[in-house]
Order: structure tokens, then sequence, then C-alpha cells
């Protein structure tokens, strides 16, 4: 007796299709499952048998091989324990065989039948269309992810006995539907730029950063608010496209933090890890590869708080995907590629007791400790950052001021006006934002005048700057300007930018 399920394993945040074979043949009785099985694999022989006896079917005593095609996968997770329940059912002929092609199938079974909630489900439901299968049939907590896949029929079940009855036609279950349009409504803050006092210089950087996508630096003693700031900056962002709210989704949906009553990601992310965070953790990996801070904070921001407090060697895996947008990681049987295209925003006290240039607290650490705790900052790292800005203490004044800053909502609108003239721009290209232009393209829209170029010859000789901060001047210039909707940069467009490059870290 054969039969054959369909299932899926997921690698990276892309869905592969797995066959579930089984075999029933004559001899000692047994239960083998071959196919390349890691451990939580293997343990699904007894989640299997114990649901399938305790809803009252007791398996044949024969030979039973499950084989997991193709082989040369390494098949992780418990998503497999329904599809191979379903497939000994079909070779027993409990189940037509012919109901059951129609789907794709995962799901984790506990001891008494149960399904339990499985991740990655959104890559395998974008497979299940592109098979062409009908429909899934998966965990009844996963239906909403599920769901958001156009022109595929959803099915979610909270136990064994329903998936039969309903494979067996004595059972009629509704198909999962989800309007998308509902879960699309306008995002509701909990925070708005309107709550932070003075600090207009830092709000206009942010601005621009948020404007062109540019990757943020700021530096400022303890309690002058940086963390505040950068927690607003995703209120100011442009609301995420579906296409981008899909891929975010998958990311996810893959790493298991998808939030049980959100179907999709609608809010760009906002990902603050503490500075003990592992490489793996940052930047993805691990056995088997997992994906990092930096790819779940795809399509909104990274905020690395007490940076020098990083361990180096976790700062200087971010360069991949500040030039990239990806980051790859390579093991042994299989290499995986996560997306990881954020906004970078960097926080920093100026020295280890936080208080050097503070117009009221002593700093009390030498020379040589300021630089030593400012030297991560240097180099690479801080030549891949746009803009660098210095946040100061609050006066009393400004502090006890009443009247409430400008809205997120009103800053928003002209960072969407700034994006739309870039996408206009760029029409054609795989390019979005204004931080990603490459030289040629620098070429032809950040043309400056006789005057613009003597202004920034007189910067690169005064201050040193490299090649890489003359691109991200010029950059940043250009969002400016289309914040302004002017059509060329001008001196002051380009004097702004400028100042963004020159602060003073000793």
């Amino acid at each position: 007796m054969f039969a054959k399920v369909i299932s899926a394993s997921v690698i990276g945040i892309e869905a592969t299709p797995i066959e579930v074979e089984v075999d029933i043949s004559r001899g000692l009785p047994s239960f083998i499952i071959v196919g390349l099985p890691e451990s939580s694999v293997k343990e699904s022989k007894e989640r299997v048998q114990s649901a399938l006896k305790n809803i009252g079917i007791n398996l044949p005593l024969k030979k039973i091989r499950i084989n997991l095609a193709p082989a040369d996968i390494r098949k992780e997770g418990t998503l497999y324990d329904l599809p191979i329940a379903l497939a000994i059912l079909t070779a027993t002929g409990y189940i037509p065989s012919e109901k059951v092609q129609n789907f794709l199938i995962l799901g984790e079974l506990s001891l008494d039948a149960q399904i339990r909630k499985v991740k990655g489900v959104l890559p395998i439901a974008l497979l299940t269309k592109k098979l062409n299968k009908k429909g899934i049939i998966l965990p009844f907590k996963n239906a909403p992810e599920a769901a958001i896949v156009k022109d595929i029929e959803v099915f979610g079940f909270k136990n064994l006995i329903d998936v039969i009855e309903f494979l067996r036609g004595e059972k009629e279950i509704e198909k999962f539907q989800i309007n998308l349009e509902d879960l699309w409504k306008k995002e509701d803050f909990e925070i708005d730029f309107e709550d932070v006092k003075g600090q207009e210089y830092v709000k206009r950087a942010l601005e621009i950063a948020a404007a062109g996508a540019h990757n943020i630096l700021m530096i400022g003693s303890p309690g002058s608010g940086k963390t505040m700031l950068a927690r607003r900056l995703p209120t100011i962002l442009p609301k995420m496209t579906i296409e981008e709210a899909i891929e975010t989704t998958k990311i996810h949906s893959v790493a298991g933090i998808l939030p049980e009553d959100k179907a999709i990601i609608t809010q760009r992310p906002f990902r603050a890890p503490h500075h003990t965070i592992s490489v793996n953790g940052l930047i993805g990996g691990g056995n088997p590869p997992k994906p990092g801070e930096v790819s779940l904070a795809h399509n909104g921001v990274l905020f690395l708080d007490e940076f020098p407090e990083f361990r180096r060697d976790a700062i200087e895996g971010l360069r991949q995907p500040l030039e990239d947008g990806f980051v790859t990681i390579s093991r042994a049987k299989h290499t995986v590629r996560y997306p990881s295209r954020f906004m970078l925003v960097i926080a920093s006290n100026p020295c280890p007791c936080g208080w050097y240039g503070d117009p009221v607290n002593e700093c009390t650490c030498s020379p040589q400790a300021r630089q030593k705790y400012l030297s991560k900052l240097s180099g690479p790292i801080l030549d891949r950052i746009d803009i660098h800005i210095e946040v100061r203490r609050l006066t009393f004044e400004e502090l006890a001021k009443k009247k409430p800053g400008e809205k997120s909502e009103m800053i928003r609108k002209r960072v969407e006006k700034a994006r739309q003239i870039q996408l206009e721009r760029f029409k054609g290209k795989k390019i979005f934002f204004n931080s990603q232009m490459s030289r040629k393209d620098m070429e032809k829209y950040c043309k400056i005048d006789t005057t613009g170029q003597k202004l920034l010859q007189t910067a690169i000789d005064q201050y040193g700057l490299s090649a890489r901060a003359y691109d991200k001047i010029l950059k940043v210039a250009r969002t400016i300007a289309d914040l302004e909707e002017s059509e060329n940069i001008k001196n002051h467009h380009l004097a702004e930018a400028i100042q963004y490059r020159i602060m003073n870290l000793t």
C-alpha cells in the first residue's frame, strides 16, 4: 500500500515542496522515517502514533516506511506530523487519495490529536498558489496568516478528527477568509513626535533621514532624548506597500515571532536589540540558520543604542547588510539569503561617563578614555552613516514649554511627498531611495554648480572627508532638495548636508 501527500519545507524565507511518501508492506511491525529528518521530525512518529490511537485508529501491524522527498534537503520542525498521519490513513484506504492530492498539508500534532500552530506558514501559502493547488490544510491558528494569499482556499483545523471527516466528505468546513483591506486601516501609533519638546534640529535630521532612507548617528549625554526620538522614527516613515508587508511578514513568520493577533505586519518594524547581542543574533546564523535583527528590521528601523558597547565582530558584521541589503549565511549543506534593507539608527554617549560637553555635569573621563570609547564609531562603519547629529540637553525653558511639537502625521506627509519624487525619478530601476543611488545615478541627479563644488571641496579639505563621505553628502543634499521639491541641488541644500558630516566626536 502506497500513498503520497504534499507538504513543504522553508529554506531561508522561501518554501520548497516536500513529498511525504508512505509505503506499508508485510514484515515485522515498525515505523521508519527517512529523507534526512532532524530530531524533531524523527520524533513525529511518536506523536502520530499516539494521536491516531487516541482517536480510535490503530496503525496496521506492518512495516511502515515514511520517505520525505527530495532526500537531499534537511527536514526540520514539527510541521510534518499532520501530513504523515494523513499519508498513512490514505495508504490504508481510510481517506480518499484523490481528495488529499488537492491540498498542501502541514501541522503539528499533540498526543491527544489536537493540531498546534507552526511557523513559516506565509511562504508555504505562497508556494501553494505557485503549485496551483486547490488549497492548504493547516492549524486553525495559522489560518489568518495563510488567508492573506489570494486565489487559494484555506482550511484551518483544531484537531485531527475534523480533518479526517472533512477529507472523507463527512463534514463541511468553511474556508477561512480574511479582508486584507480591513487589516490595512490607518496605523495607530501610541507615540508621536508632538510629544517631543525642543530638539527641532534633530527632528529635522530625522525627517531628512526618513525621506531618503539615510542611516543616522545621534550622540548626546544620557537623558537628552536619543531613544525617545529614535522610537518615533517609524511614525513618520511612509506606510508599507502590500509587497513590503508580505516580505516583512515572511521573515517574522519564519522566525516564529509573528503575533497571534496579526495576520500580516502592517507597521514598519522597529528593532532595538541590547548591546550584549551575539553576532548570530544581530546578523543571523545558527544551525539551522535563522534571521537576525538586521533581517527582522527589514523595511523598518534597526536602532542600536549604546553602540560602542556592542561587540566588535557584531559591529563589523553590519557592513554587508548596509551595503547590499541582504545577508548570506553559508553552511556545509546549504546557503540561505535573508533580505535586510533597513534604516540604521545609532545612538551613543560622547564618553564612558556620558557627560563630555554637557553644560551641567562635569566629565570625569581622560582624553584617552574618550578616544578608546569612540574608536568603534570611527572607520568603515562611521563612513557608512549618512547623517551625524549631536543631541543636546534641553534647557528648563524648553522642558517647561507647553506648546506641543509638530505632529508625526504632518512630517510624514512631507516625507511621503519626497519619497514619491524619488520613485518617479528612479522608475524602471531597482532603486527606491536616494540613499541607494550608484555613482552613475549621482552624476545624473546630483549635479551642483561651481559655487557648490567649491563649498564641497573646502569641506573635504578642511575636515579630511573620504570619498564615501563625499557621496553621502551629495545623496543627503539631493534628499533635502526633494523635501523642498527643488529640481536642482542648491547651495543651501549642500551646506545643510555638509553640516551633518562634520561633527567633532572628540
